[in-house]
């Protein structure tokens, strides 16, 4: 699988700092088709797009954070502590069917990375998602606000024109 993946990244034309320096040119033409290596003296330099840098850049920090999160809801699931000052340490919240269900939706989305373009953004907003469900879990005031049956107020029903159009005749 490594070999694979670095096959792809790197399966790219290898050419000179020399051919780089007379042909600039087709050189560039080719990085925007796909990398191009530029060796010089046993040196190696990747040229490739910008786009594709960054996503290539997201999807090693995203998958990184995957396989955290996915690691501590295991963990959690084990019944080991985390303390709260870890990252994830909000995962604490839920229990061993919540984290089974997290870590299936978190899978089922990593899944899709190599064929939806929105995958990481699914990704990061599934995470984000979760994590504003632990505070929801964990704040006092929202628990205080949905257990306070003090300040409730009765709907009525609404007066509409025609209703108090019948009253005045």
């Amino acid at each position: 699988m490594l070999i694979e993946a670095s096959a792809s990244v790197y399966g790219d034309e290898l050419i000179t700092a020399t051919e780089l320096n007379r042909q600039p040119g087709r050189v560039l033409d080719t990085a925007w088709e796909r990398p191009v290596t530029i060796t010089r003296n046993e040196q190696h330099f990747a040229l490739l797009r910008r786009e594709r840098m960054t996503y290539m850049v997201k999807a090693a920090k995203i998958s990184q954070i995957v396989i955290e999160l996915i690691d501590v809801a295991y963990r959690l699931r084990l019944g080991e502590q985390i303390g709260s000052e870890h990252p994830f340490g909000w995962l604490k919240v839920f229990d061993n069917e919540e984290l089974c269900e997290l870590i299936a939706e978190v899978e089922s989305a990593y899944r899709l990375v190599g064929s939806d373009p929105q995958a990481w953004d699914h990704l990061d907003a599934l995470i984000h998602e979760w994590h504003e469900s632990a505070i929801a879990i964990n704040s006092k005031e929202l628990a205080a606000a949905f257990n306070d049956e003090l300040d409730e107020v009765l709907l009525t029903r609404p007066i509409t024109e025609s209703s108090t159009e019948s009253a005045e005749v």
